[in-house]
């Protein structure tokens, strides 16, 4: 790509300079667009085509996602009547490509962690010899209060170890029952979007991009777009808890995730969620003005972990659905309740990783 497009100067501020600039990314990104799809079309059908087309699906769809950010950060540059009836259109193309590989990262997270909970439990330290009688303690008998619970001795946490184990392997065939029947699925729609009139008319919207951009003739500064974006990110920023976020193990994530409501959980992430479409904006917008090399350490740490964030709350998500399925066995049911509760400690934990990346302050040796 031609990447000494995307680096402004400070003597080319004005409408020309910004034009050029984003003319260049929008038409890089179309180009890398059409490619792909030609890589997706020309694979093969054994296994190495699939891999082929798998990585050319998700070259177009990281294609699409910069596309549409770019109409969406710097529209008042852009012809509105086009960038407003093509920016959905991508948005959906993209979305429907990221099912099938959601689906599969999905699976393989809650078999890993699966794998991870059920292992083979610790053998007890072995208590020291009775040398004589009076070396014995006398035993003493402890009540606990009424409603108080008790605590969990040795053999209780060893038979919920092997509870556990028990329902591990039942649980593990249930979700990938599920999720790869959920993943063919998205793989059919994916395809069906891919040979539709809807698609062709996207595909051939971006083929026109790729040779003309059509700009309004406004004179925004590129830099002045960018810093909306920038101040919209911060504002939803600010509206996260980050205090309780910057506790670890503060048990937020997990409290909210076992309320009955379904929509509970999904409420408590929409504003991470959020942040995370805000702050892909702002990288893409950055990437136009600067490249993609010169982000700080602390976005791409703060986007790493907002991924996470999604990934673990979307795997909990699919840990609880497959819970309610009927007639199940209890053992079942309760390897998927400790799935979905370590699930939402990883949002938990995640969350803690995206405070500590995004209040960290750059210190500088003079």
């Amino acid at each position: 790509m031609a990447q000494q497009h995307h680096e402004m100067t400070g003597t080319g501020t004005g409408a020309g300079a910004a034009h050029e600039a984003l003319a260049a990314h929008l038409q890089d990104q179309a180009t890398e667009f059409l490619r792909s799809l030609r890589l997706h079309r020309e694979s093969t059908t054994d296994a190495q085509g699939a891999e082929e087309s798998l990585a050319a699906a998700r070259s177009l769809r990281r294609a699409a996602r910069r596309i549409g950010a770019a109409l969406h950060t710097f529209r008042p540059l852009l012809d509105p009547q086009w960038s407003v009836a093509l920016r959905p259109e991508l948005a959906w193309l993209s979305g429907t490509l990221a099912q099938e590989h959601a689906y599969a990262t999905r699976l393989e997270r809650l078999l890993e962690a699966l794998h991870r909970l059920s292992g083979p439990p610790q053998v007890p330290v072995p208590a020291a010899p009775v040398t004589s009688a009076a070396s014995v303690a006398p035993v003493t008998v402890t009540r606990t209060a009424p409603g108080r619970p008790r605590p969990a001795s040795a053999d209780d946490r060893g038979g919920a170890q092997r509870g556990l184990t028990v329902g591990a392997a039942k649980a593990a065939a249930l979700l990938e029952r599920q999720l790869t029947l959920a993943r063919t699925r998205a793989h059919s729609t994916a395809l069906q979007a891919l040979g539709s009139s809807r698609f062709h008319a996207v595909a051939d919207s971006v083929a026109v991009l790729a040779s003309e951009v059509p700009f309004s003739g406004a004179t925004d500064d590129l830099e002045q777009l960018a810093a909306r974006a920038e101040s919209d990110l911060a504002e939803a920023v600010e509206a996260l808890p980050l205090g309780r976020a910057g506790h670890p193990y503060n048990a937020e994530a997990l409290a909210h995730g076992l309320h009955s409501a379904e929509s509970a959980p999904d409420a408590q992430d929409a504003p991470w969620l959020k942040v995370r479409s805000l702050l892909r904006l702002y990288r893409y917008a950055h990437e136009v003005i600067q490249g993609p090399a010169s982000l700080e350490p602390r976005v791409l740490d703060a986007s790493r972990a907002l991924n996470v964030h999604r990934e673990a709350a979307a795997a909990a998500s699919a840990a609880a659905q497959a819970a309610r399925t009927p007639r199940i066995a209890p053992a079942t049911a309760y390897a998927l309740g400790v799935l979905h509760a370590d699930q939402r400690h990883e949002v938990e934990a995640a969350r803690f990783a995206f405070q500590r990346a995004w209040q960290h302050e750059t210190v500088s040796t003079g």
